[in-house]
């Protein structure tokens, strides 16, 4: 069990979740938290991953850092979303287990599920039929971190968990239009639409000062900053969507997302998930450092052929609910105060049509949601504008 005392690494504690899930540590009364922005530590040196480690000897770590973006991102950095996830969650996990972690939290994202899915999405329809081309990548690398979990597990007897959040919106999202997700962007958008439309070029400098367009900033001319926003649909009082607006997706508001984190982390052990009380109970050939010697073929946590076929780990994070991308927009329009129109370009890709989960496994482990999609709109709309002062 991880006391206050214990020390705990966020990787990604600067980002939407890990920093909502430092927070929500904090408020616990878990002080001794470790953290490094990509600058001070890049995830996928392997050299360096290995020094912080030796140096820090953390007692837990939540890997909330990834390489993510939206649809077009995910067209795009079609190689970087594989390899850089893959090479983090290698060195982390890796470097996790060879110095005596005794607990470890993995984020991943529901797009691991198949294009098809039966709906709504347990957690053991994982790798039944193929995943949605537009972001077959990052939803690869996400099910190689679970599978490296669940596989750490049952091999060595670590304490590994991994979580599926569904879509996440809240407080520090990333709002820049190439490579942010749909509620940031659409928020943007119409945000900009509206300004432009009232002629509020402060604010809109403001706003591109802020979040730059590739390259063009507020002190751009006026018909510089025009002609680069009319690339993303946004023009006065007018915003153009990508695909047809029928999607139906499920999103979960951040703080809730680092709240269900924490209570895994604290509450929750590989064990309580399979079923299995006395799973890794024993371990055999030990080191010095407290990791399993690889080479003693009986440090594996226990007889695990004994327990049959065990897969499908993780947990689903979500609200179980939906709404369509177009009634995510109207929420996003009342939100804004915008009078203009929201159109769709059907010629551009919808992505999966519906990526609705099932939570019932989170809820048997003691957590549910507590912030609707309504009001959890507002309140990103407000912290946008508080960003921007």
């Amino acid at each position: 069990m991880l006391d206050k005392n214990s020390k705990i690494y966020i990787a990604g504690h600067h980002g939407l979740v890990g920093s909502a899930i430092w927070n929500n540590l904090k408020q616990r009364g878990y002080n001794n938290l470790i953290g490094r922005s990509h600058s001070e530590l890049d995830l996928t040196d392997q050299t360096a991953v290995k020094k912080f480690f030796d140096e820090e000897r953390p007692d837990a770590v939540v890997l909330a850092a990834a390489f993510v973006g939206g649809i077009m991102a995910n067209f795009l950095y079609r190689a970087d979303f594989i390899m850089q996830n893959m090479l983090m969650q290698c060195n982390v996990i890796g470097n996790a287990y060879s110095h005596g972690v005794k607990k470890l939290l993995f984020l991943g994202s529901t797009c691991i599920y198949p294009k098809d899915a039966p709906q709504p999405m347990k957690e053991d329809v994982l790798l039944t039929s193929p995943l949605e081309y537009s972001n077959e990548e990052y939803a690869i690398a996400k099910i190689a971190g679970l599978k490296m979990c669940e596989s750490y597990n049952l091999q060595y007897g670590t304490n590994y968990i991994a979580v599926m959040p569904t879509n996440l919106y809240g407080p520090n999202d990333n709002f820049h239009l190439e490579n942010s997700h749909v509620m940031p962007a659409m928020m943007r958008k119409i945000y900009l639409a509206k300004l432009i439309h009232d002629g509020n070029w402060n604010s809109i400098r403001t706003d591109m000062d802020k979040r730059p367009v590739e390259g063009v900033t507020g002190s751009n001319c006026n018909d510089e900053i025009l002609t680069v926003l009319a690339k993303y649909g946004i023009s006065d009082n007018r915003v153009v969507l990508w695909g047809t607006g029928t999607p139906l997706r499920e999103f979960l508001w951040s703080e809730d997302m680092a709240d269900a984190s924490v209570h895994v982390l604290l509450n929750v052990d590989f064990k309580d998930i399979i079923g299995i009380e006395k799973y890794s109970s024993v371990f055999y050939g030990k080191t010095t450092t407290g990791a399993v010697d690889r080479n003693n073929s009986e440090g594996r946590g226990g007889a695990i052929p004994s327990l049959g076929e065990i897969r499908n780990c993780h947990i689903n994070v979500g609200t179980g609910k939906e709404l369509t991308i177009r009634e995510l927009s109207e929420l996003v329009v009342k939100a804004v105060g915008f009078k203009g129109t929201v159109e769709f370009d059907a010629s551009k890709p919808d992505g999966t049509p519906r990526k609705l989960i099932d939570v019932e496994k989170l809820h048997s482990l003691g957590w549910t949601h507590k912030v609707e999609i309504e009001d959890g709109v507002q309140k990103l709309f407000e912290w946008y504008q508080d960003s921007l002062r």
